[in-house]
């Protein structure tokens, strides 16, 4: 069974599987799926961010909206670049997972490469302090991103 954060994230995916951008009202969101506010807020900065290829804007007070728009790149290139310069010099496990998420979506890793990626940059795979972590993540991905580049 679905927890309640993955069906809202489904609905909002489905939404805009059909558009490339939804504005929504988060108390009425909440509303349809009998939670508190906050849970919508939390799908959105956890499901949506830049790394998982949308961008988000928000407008607060009585006539707020929260807009998530798909961040279309059509030339691999163009997007690996991006990905490149969206994670600077430091990347968390977190940041990794959802970069190599985006490359699954986009097509450009099956999900296999993607799950066997995602394991060497696990904490658990890299036995180091935490900092040399984050660095030796973005220089994995970075030399990850110009392989894919000459494919």
């Amino acid at each position: 069974m679905q927890n309640i954060t993955d069906i809202i994230e489904a609905y909002l995916k489905h939404i805009l599987n059909e558009t490339e951008s939804i504005e929504i009202k988060r108390q009425e969101v909440a509303r349809q799926f009998d939670c508190v506010p906050s849970q919508i807020n939390y799908v959105i900065n956890t499901r949506f961010t830049v790394e998982k290829g949308y961008f988000v804007e928000s407008k607060r007070g009585g006539g707020g909206y929260i807009r998530i728009q798909k961040i279309i790149i059509p030339d691999t290139h163009d997007l690996l670049n991006e990905m490149n310069t969206l994670m600077g010099n430091r990347v968390s496990e977190q940041m990794a997972e959802d970069l190599l998420v985006r490359l699954y979506n986009e097509q450009i890793l099956t999900q296999r490469e993607a799950l066997l990626i995602q394991t060497m940059m696990k904490k658990e795979s890299l036995p180091m302090a935490l900092d040399d972590q984050h660095l030796l993540r973005a220089h994995m991905l970075k030399s990850l991103f110009q392989t894919l580049k000459r494919l």
